[in-house]
């Protein structure tokens, strides 16, 4: 008697339809159309996810700048993170952006600590 790939081949074939949920025309109930779709779809989210990083610290550059610039029209992003670095305040983007939005006294205070440290 041989030995027939049944059960193995039909888990495999569900867990792709699986991932193909919302899929438009054959692409959602064919498998060979569903596997190439699955694996583009596969890639492109892995790629995004990696993208989003990036596009999360360009979001809060922007923030830190306007705050500073609030404070003080004539200082940049640069000058303040600079000043930072200098006067030993390691405090990432994600937690200074959140400070200038929450709690604007505290962030005025970091640059006026920044502007100590040209």
């Amino acid at each position: 008697m041989r030995v027939v790939a049944g059960p193995h081949t039909r888990r495999r074939h569900k867990k792709v339809l699986k991932l193909a949920k919302g899929f438009t025309s054959r692409r959602k109930s064919c498998i060979r159309f569903a596997t190439e779709q699955v694996m583009r779809k596969l890639k492109h989210v892995y790629k995004h996810r990696k993208n989003h990083k990036g596009d999360m610290r360009g979001l809060w550059i922007i923030r830190i700048n306007a705050a500073v610039r609030q404070i003080d029209a004539d200082y940049s992003y640069s000058r303040f993170m600079n000043g930072l670095k200098k006067a030993s305040i390691n405090l990432n983007r994600k937690a200074l952006a959140d400070l200038a939005a929450t709690n604007v006294q505290e962030f005025a205070k970091l640059v006026e600590i920044a502007k100590q440290h040209p």
